[in-house]
């Protein structure tokens, strides 16, 4: 089967609307709304339970405004966002510029993982031009582990229900990037889009690039090659694309 036509086996799989929730983890506000948005959308309505975790803010990323006022600003936008989608939202303890790669951010994430007990989880790719998105990758896969290690303490009970890791697709982690598992998001973009708009660096005025224009243009492109109208494409671990057949497909 070509890769391209490789769907999400386990979130395209018929299970009951209280066995899946799903949590998307960004570095900053605004990071996990606009790469997986239209995923979550779509899965919301077929009664998911959706979570969206912010470690920081980004209140640095405002030209205009000093990081405190702009991070009250992406705070209700998140919760504006969150709204939009059905999602419920969570913020870290991180600042813009210097989520750390380190033990402090693997317990906070474990024990993220632990209260919200996701079946799946999306985050970044593992490279790209934005340190907080590559610590964040780092953090998140290690943090799965030890989410489910009885020994390991973050104040909850283990959680073992992770099913599956997906990396999304942003312009500042196309780094080795590789187009895996692509997502049908045809039936979910206008409500992705009235959430990404909440954002105003999505709008527009905050910084030059168009935001809204790219990762629409982006869905349009991958669902071309999936042969929808509009997909998300996530890439996952080396060692979750490998498939073990007794027979052939």
């Amino acid at each position: 089967m070509p890769r391209w036509l490789v769907f999400c086996a386990i979130l395209c799989a018929p299970l009951g609307a209280s066995e899946r929730t799903i949590l998307s983890i960004g570095a900053h506000a605004g990071d996990a709304e606009l790469t997986t948005g239209a995923v979550l959308a779509a899965h919301k309505k077929l009664g998911d339970r959706i979570v969206l975790a912010h470690l920081s803010l980004g209140e640095g990323g405002n030209p205009k405004l000093p990081p405190r006022l702009y991070g009250e600003q992406k705070r209700r936008e998140a919760r504006e966002a969150a709204a939009a989608l059905g999602a419920e939202v969570i913020f870290g303890p991180f600042k813009d510029g210097e989520v750390p790669n380190n033990d402090e951010a693997r317990r906070w994430v474990a024990g993220l993982i632990r209260q919200v007990k996701p079946t799946h989880i999306f985050t970044h790719w593992r490279a790209g031009i934005h340190k907080d998105h590559i610590a964040t990758h780092a953090v998140v896969v290690d943090a799965v582990l030890l989410a489910s290690l009885e020994g390991y303490d973050t104040g909850h009970p283990p959680h073992r229900g992770v099913r599956g890791v997906y990396f999304a697709e942003n312009w500042e982690d196309s780094e080795g990037f590789q187009p895996y598992l692509y997502f049908d998001v045809s039936d979910a973009l206008a409500v992705w889009r009235e959430a990404a708009v909440k954002y105003q660096f999505v709008r527009g005025g905050v910084v030059p690039f168009r935001y809204l224009d790219y990762y629409e243009g982006l869905a349009r492109v991958r669902g071309a090659q999936a042969s929808r109208r509009f997909a998300v494409a996530c890439d996952v671990a080396p060692e979750a694309k490998k498939r073990v057949l007794g027979t052939l497909p």
